[in-house]
């Protein structure tokens, strides 16, 4: 799992207080895996679609996208505008439930689209303690300084 059910996961292993929930969940899959994941999705009836540029599943016919499964190609990069792809599925770890990305490629993740929920997800992990300073050496300079930012000024 990735995105922000992966950040609250992350979170929740420090204070489940502190988890943010969100309406849609991310799976990150190798692109060959896509025909099974249709066919197994759609087995439980949910609906494959495409919708702006990613691919998702739908609860149903009458299923909103905003709150469908959401597919993230693993090793792909997800806009022509990002930096990094996504993690590949090496970089995963055993979370209490299911596997999860592991924290640095989440926060990889999260460094790249750097979108206003992305921030605020980094800012959950610095919050609960998962990141702190010590971690932007692990990025290229530009998600470094990312990170530098949101670390100088956590309220945002």
């Amino acid at each position: 799992m990735i995105g922000g059910n992966a950040v609250a996961a992350w979170v929740a292993q420090k204070d489940e207080g502190a988890v943010r929930n969100t309406r849609d969940v991310d799976i990150l899959i190798r692109r060959e895996d896509l025909p099974w994941a249709i066919a197994a999705m759609e087995a439980v009836g949910f609906v494959h679609a495409h919708v702006t540029g990613v691919d998702l599943f739908i609860d149903g016919p009458n299923g909103k996208p905003s709150q469908g499964v959401h597919l993230l190609f693993a090793g792909e990069v997800v806009r022509e505008k990002d930096e990094l792809p996504t993690p590949t599925l090496d970089e995963v770890t055993a979370g209490p439930r299911f596997r999860l990305v592991s924290l640095e490629a989440l926060l990889r993740m999260k460094l790249t689209s750097f979108r206003d929920k992305d921030r605020t997800h980094i800012r959950d992990l610095i919050g609960v303690g998962l990141i702190d300073a010590t971690w932007a050496e692990r990025f290229p300079p530009v998600l470094a300084d990312r990170l530098r930012e949101i670390l100088a000024d956590p309220d945002g």
